[in-house]
């Protein structure tokens, strides 16, 4: 049907009015709403008013309505509004808890428990409202009727399901164990809940399988999956054990899923890669074996025997570079092989330190590359080889060559902060401050904090020098750290703290040599440098970085769970603005043996 002009006309007029009157409406809730959060209730009333008397279905005005009464103690007026709704629609029975909680407020707990309970009964005749009632419930802090209405609406309609309300209700209670039912009851009823499920948990789990919410979340997962076994709670299971850091105890969750589902491959590469990460090389060796041994797919298969020679490297197994011709013999020294290729030229400079024997591997490599950024990454690897044989000139042009070639890319960045460090490490401390200044504030988050690093310890150094500088000693030691010659950088930090005692770059190099020792596993000497910075100055900015080092070494090196206490509990006490305190604070609480939440 065609419309006339002067039809047209009307519609586009009445179309203006309705877009204003909702404009209208939506300025003068804003301006409410400021004025609620404001506490200035008496200007908020007329316009909640005016808004509800407009739309008398908005639930949102009529509580706001509600509480700014309240505020202003007027309650009878509340009761009469509600009272007045609730005739109007007699359906609207959540509107009991409301007249309830009128009560409450005016301190007649015996009126309120009876609309209370009127609310609660009205669910028999309305199952539709229990779940609106038990939200109610909630915002006002009544969460034993909340659980009561969400119960029964449930009981009443198994369509649907409030466990996650539930679950949420019991986390606020401190009942965790019925939190954990019903997270567990809501992922039985919908699997599609999972990552909910583990995200919501996570705040309750720790890394401790003795942890009291660690037992309750287990105990409930293993009693459902003996009633009603499914999938589900081997994922759950295998979730479970990798928070508890038990990757082994994981890795049998996910073969039992793999006998029912060969998909669920991907979640044994998931795992291998975190017993990885998380040193665990026993349970990654096997993780990765097995993709080897049942994957029909060469990428991953390729990608596993990667991880077996990462692992062979980090725990010095003899043969080595047999392992590495026998992956080549498997798969062949091409393209679909450049991150072992890149792996054995990591292996052969930085570890058996034959760094020639690397640049052929990176030159073969770089020809049979395909994209790009594959060029880029063989290119920075190459740079980083001639830093280490100190063809700094050689080094400086790969690293430009990928910059020029990836602009924008993090590949760049990291190209660009490698020229700054080159630069650094040739005692070229000028141009590597004017590139480290830009770099500083690089989107790419791990380069902006090398960068900053780096910047600091040139420009708090740079103006002191003297003919033989503590920088140029520092940058010595920096380079023999890079080539992974970590004695020998050791020493030449010590030279620095002997020279240079008093001057900032003291403790740059206690802390750095601290770490040094925490490498090549000289602990207490750590631990003595680290007190050392501490007692120079109190004021140091690496004060509460030698405090949480020596809390890690105690804890993680020589399994002194009491003195790492103490040393937590100096940053949560001490430094209570120090980047470490949400870390020190969890740790000392899981010591200690809290349940976190």
């Amino acid at each position: 049907m065609c419309l006339s002009l002067k039809d047209m006309k009307k519609a586009i007029i009445i179309l203006l009015l309705l877009v204003s009157q909702v404009q209208f409406a939506q300025n003068d809730y804003l301006l409410a709403e400021r004025y609620y959060r404001d506490g200035a209730y008496e200007k908020a009333v007329p316009i909640y008013k005016a808004l509800f008397e407009k739309n008398r279905y908005n639930t949102t005005y009529l509580k706001r309505l509600i509480n700014s009464y309240q505020e202003l103690s007027e309650y009878t007026t509340v009761k009469k509004l509600l009272e007045k709704q609730l005739k109007t629609n007699p359906t609207h029975s959540y509107l009991l808890v409301e007249l309830g909680y009128n009560f409450e407020r005016q301190q007649q707990k015996d009126s309120a428990t009876l609309y209370y309970d009127k609310a609660i009964n009205s669910i028999q005749k309305n199952p539709g409202m229990g779940g609106y009632i038990g939200r109610l419930f909630k915002e006002n802090a009544l969460l034993d009727y909340a659980i009561t209405a969400y119960e029964k609406s449930m009981q009443l309609n198994p369509n649907v399901n409030y466990e996650f309300q539930l679950a949420q209700i019991y986390g606020e209670q401190g009942n965790f164990e019925k939190m954990f039912i019903s997270y567990i009851d809501l992922v039985d009823k919908n699997a599609n809940y999972l990552n909910t499920v583990q995200r919501y948990t996570s705040q309750y789990i720790t890394d401790d399988k003795l942890n009291e919410n660690n037992i309750s979340f287990k105990k409930a997962l293993i009693k459902k999956s003996v009633s009603n076994p499914k999938d589900v709670w081997n994922k759950l299971l295998s979730w479970l054990f990798v928070q508890q850091k038990e990757y082994n105890k994981a890795f049998i969750q996910e073969k039992a899923l793999f006998k029912r589902n060969p998909n669920h491959i991907r979640n044994i590469i998931r795992l291998g890669y975190g017993a990885f990460d998380g040193k665990e090389y026993k349970t990654a060796t096997n993780c990765f074996q097995f993709i080897i041994d049942n994957s029909p797919f060469i990428d991953q298969k390729i990608n596993a025997d990667l991880y077996l020679l990462k692992i062979a490297i980090a725990t010095n197994q003899p043969n080595i570079d047999a392992l590495f011709k026998n992956v080549y013999a498997t798969y062949g020294k091409k393209s679909n092989t450049l991150k072992i290729q890149l792996e054995e030229s990591n292996y052969l400079t930085f570890v058996k330190n034959e760094p020639q024997k690397s640049v052929a591997i990176l030159e073969h490599a770089l020809q049979i590359s395909r994209s790009k950024f594959e060029k880029a990454e063989i290119k920075i690897a190459l740079g980083d080889v001639h830093v280490f044989i100190g063809n700094y000139n050689k080094a400086l042009i790969y690293f430009s060559q990928v910059q020029t070639s990836i602009k924008n890319h993090p590949l760049a960045q990291k190209a660009r902060f490698k020229v700054a460090q080159t630069s650094y490490f040739k005692n070229d401390f000028k141009w590597a401050f004017a590139q480290l200044k830009v770099l500083k504030a690089s989107t790419t988050q791990l380069i902006a904090n090398d960068a900053l690093d780096l910047f600091l310890i040139i420009s708090d150094n740079q103006a002191k020098d003297s003919l033989e500088t503590g920088l140029t000693l520092y940058a010595k030691a920096d380079l023999l750290a890079f080539q992974n010659k970590n004695q020998e950088s050791i020493e030449v930090l010590q030279q620095i703290i002997t020279k240079f005692k008093g001057q900032k770059i003291e403790d740059e190099s206690l802390y750095k040599q601290a770490n040094l020792y925490v490498k090549t596993g000289q602990y207490e000497s750590a631990i003595k440098n680290l007190h050392q910075i501490i007692s120079l100055d109190k004021e140091s900015i690496f004060v509460d970085d030698a405090i949480y080092l020596i809390a890690e070494i105690y804890k993680d090196k020589l399994n002194l769970p009491q003195k790492a206490s103490e040393y937590y509990q100096k940053i949560i006490f001490e430094h209570p603005s120090s980047i470490y305190l949400v870390a020190a604070r969890k740790k000392y609480r899981t010591l200690r043996g809290d349940n976190i939440n």
